[in-house]
């Protein structure tokens, strides 16, 4: 294994070189150039879907957009030395501008440097701009209707659901379409609307990796960000509505800023909306329908919406198969979250097996929990008390309880969580950009919730 220090030695400068914009057979195909000083070029693309009204490749704010995505997409490649220096040289950014990259890079790559043991400070990353303006004027195109990214699990589907008024205006925005992504929007009936984006990794990343250079999570939230504003704009759509609820604030690492979700977090979120409006200039509305609501919220709505169970899906290691692999702590956070609202029977027919008994998964369990552990699961879940008061409300309905349920009642936190009162099924986050017409829907249909 490559080491940090010893990398940014032997490469100590990053380039954005230029990125190239094409259309063809109504589609537009966007190239970006990076290069790590002393190692490998590479070339990663998009493919993005148009709409029926002509885009011009002359268009400033288009071109704006589509040199920041490139300034979402090189932190991906940029991890794989860390180099303290980066180039921009194919646009001008302020410092204001450097400031909000840096703040990115930094918190996106918090569960990187956490993982790898690195002790990044704020001179982690220098970032030079050489090229010229990319800052526009606002566009005067005209926008309506949504864009719902969609990733298979129960979030973009329960968004999907309630905005289910706005039906003919919806269009479902899937970044290299698999089983889960597709069948959700099928069963939304939203197939015909759908907007599908392709994202081509360089094959130079993946072999560095496997040569023992750097790896780890980086902020692909932020990437989805950028990139649902491109296809939002250039397919006429107003508003990005994306299904991040209120628990994505939280710590990854009790007692920390390491947070697997930060791009996914509110503060992300708004920082993203001053951008867009300060850079971009786009006239795209970016936020999250599900920001006010808890995962356990989420799981209560979700649960009513029977059609989706059979085809949604959260597991990353079922993902290429389209399973769940019921092993993992995504898998098992869905299955605990989801135990007050059905049955242990309905959720092993989701999962294919009865996860609740599985001994083997109790370490995850125990992070889950925060049991003996200030770790949670590197993964999008749910914050620790959100899932102790779903097994506690588990418990409370059923006699005949998987193993998993018993180990509960032997930990300290039974005792603690089974006595207090749950706050979550009223649970609401005044902390959110929802624009009025779509909070009045939400709220309507929080409160037919139980």
């Amino acid at each position: 294994m490559k080491t940090y220090s010893s990398l940014r030695v032997a490469h100590p400068t990053f380039f954005y070189k230029n990125y190239e914009i094409s259309i063809k057979d109504g589609e537009m195909h966007v190239t970006y150039h990076f290069e790590i000083e002393n190692l490998k070029a590479f070339s990663p693309s998009w493919v993005f879907p148009l709409g029926k009204e002509a885009i011009s490749l002359d268009d400033e704010n288009l071109k704006a957009m589509v040199f920041n995505l490139g300034l979402a997409e090189l932190v991906s490649y940029w991890k794989i030395t860390c180099s303290p220096n980066v180039v921009i040289e194919c646009g001008s950014l302020t410092p204001s501008q450097t400031n909000w990259w840096k703040k990115l890079y930094f918190h996106g790559l918090g569960e990187f440097f956490y993982l790898n043991r690195i002790n990044a400070d704020e001179s982690f990353m220098r970032i030079t701009s050489m090229g010229t303006g990319n800052i526009p004027a606002p566009s005067q195109r005209y926008l309506s209707g949504n864009l719902i990214p969609v990733g298979g699990g129960k979030d973009s589907n329960v968004t999907m659901e309630l905005l289910g008024e706005f039906h003919n205006t919806n269009r479902p925005y899937i970044i290299n379409p698999r089983g889960a992504t597709l069948d959700s929007v099928r069963v939304a009936n939203l197939s015909e609307e759908t907007l599908t984006a392709r994202r081509t990794l360089d094959p130079n990343m993946l072999a560095l990796n496997k040569e023992g250079y750097l790896n780890g999570h980086t902020p692909f939230s932020a990437i989805v960000a950028f990139s649902s504003v491109i296809t939002a704009y250039v397919n006429n759509l107003k508003y990005v509505v994306l299904s991040n609820e209120s628990s994505a604030n939280e710590s990854t690492v009790a007692g920390s800023t390491v947070n697997h979700q930060y791009s996914k977090s509110f503060e992300f979120e708004q920082d993203f909306n001053r951008y867009e409006k300060e850079y971009l200039r786009s006239g795209v509305y970016y936020f999250s329908l599900l920001r006010p609501l808890s995962e356990y919220q989420i799981a209560s709505y979700f649960a009513r919406l029977k059609q989706y169970h059979s085809v949604f899906r959260s597991c990353n290691r079922g993902s290429h198969t389209n399973v769940w692999c019921a092993d993992c702590s995504k898998c098992l956070f869905v299955y605990l979250i989801l135990s007050p609202f059905l049955s242990f029977e309905e959720l092993e027919a989701i999962f294919g097996r009865n996860m609740g008994d599985d001994e083997n998964l109790i370490p995850t369990f125990n992070q889950l929990i925060g049991h003996e552990t200030d770790e949670k699961p590197f993964e999008c879940v749910g914050s620790r008390d959100e899932v102790n008061f779903a097994i506690c409300e588990a418990i409370r309905k059923n006699e005949t309880l998987p193993r998993l349920f018993e180990y509960y009642k032997t930990t300290p936190l039974y005792n603690e969580y089974f006595t207090k009162e749950n706050p979550y099924p009223k649970f609401y986050d005044k902390a959110n950009l929802i624009p009025k017409g779509y909070l009045d829907i939400l709220m309507k249909e929080l409160s037919l919730l139980p």
